[in-house]
């Protein structure tokens, strides 16, 4: 009886350690591979012009070109989730961006650190997340109407950080 508790004991021991070698880590830490503005660039301006589309045109409108495979297409509202999802999923993606705004560690493309830290930082981020979702629920709806009213906000959000944080008058002004 005790070699036998013995020898289960060692087994499940060796079990939990294997299970244990195959197991992701949860507690990896965030890690930043673009300054801001490739962050902008890659992430946030895409996204935004995706939402922002919606004020003169009709995603539900948007058609196919003869030929395409709608798989193929770069562009998310000629895509195969395109039209009104390509703009929820849009506004979405930019409220999820703010998240990455977030991050420590980034810096601008002039090599200053992100201001994460200042509080108007952190309040124009929290404008960028709350308007994205303002702009996910008037997506939803297919409301041309709501989205113009959205994108305003959206819109003030953006520009608000810009005249804080952006010197377009001076060439590679960011973070200044």
């Amino acid at each position: 009886m005790h070699k036998t508790g013995l020898t289960l004991s060692l087994m499940l021991a060796a079990g939990m350690l294997a299970l244990t070698a195959q197991t992701p880590s949860t507690n990896t830490a965030q890690q930043v591979h673009a300054d801001l503005n490739q962050l902008m660039r890659g992430v946030l301006y895409p996204a935004a012009n995706v939402v922002f589309f919606a004020q003169a045109d009709n995603p539900a409108e948007v058609k196919f070109r003869p030929g395409q495979d709608p798989s193929m297409s770069t562009d998310p509202l000629t895509s195969s989730f395109g039209g009104w999802l390509a703009v929820e999923s849009a506004a979405l993606a930019l409220a999820e961006s703010a998240n990455l705004l977030t991050i420590a560690g980034r810096t601008c493309s002039n090599g200053v650190p992100v201001p994460t830290s200042d509080p108007a930082w952190a309040a124009f981020v929290q404008q960028l997340r709350d308007a994205s979702m303002k702009a996910y629920a008037a997506a939803q709806t297919k409301d041309q109407d709501k989205m113009i009213a959205i994108s305003e906000t959206l819109n003030a959000a953006c520009a608000g950080c810009h005249r804080k944080w952006r010197d377009r008058r001076v060439r590679d002004n960011r973070c200044k």
